[in-house]
């Protein structure tokens, strides 16, 4: 089984923000958060699997208050699937 990893990019408000990146944590594939602002990482949160609740919240903090900072910013998250062998194979790499 090989694992697969592809970026997604969000460009919204800071609340709404927050709250797809909890439903993206929460579905478990997420291995990485990136904050870039013009171009240039800014921030960057490594997640591993099993974060939850406590460990989480801290990080999210940090996010937003970014976001709050930094008005026009990119969050790119690194999302992996275990079971590359059944995905699509339409080159969203």
């Amino acid at each position: 089984m090989a694992e697969k990893t592809w970026w997604e990019s969000l460009r919204t408000d800071s609340e709404t923000l927050i709250e797809q990146l909890k439903r993206l944590i929460h579905e478990g594939n997420v291995r990485r958060v990136v904050i870039q602002y013009e171009g240039r990482t800014v921030a960057e949160f490594p997640l591993t699997a099993g974060v939850v609740g406590a460990v989480l919240a801290p990080v999210l903090a940090a996010i937003g208050a970014l976001v709050a900072l930094l008005k026009d910013c990119t969050i790119r998250v690194e999302r992996s699937d275990r079971d590359a062998g059944s995905a699509d194979k339409s080159g969203a790499a």
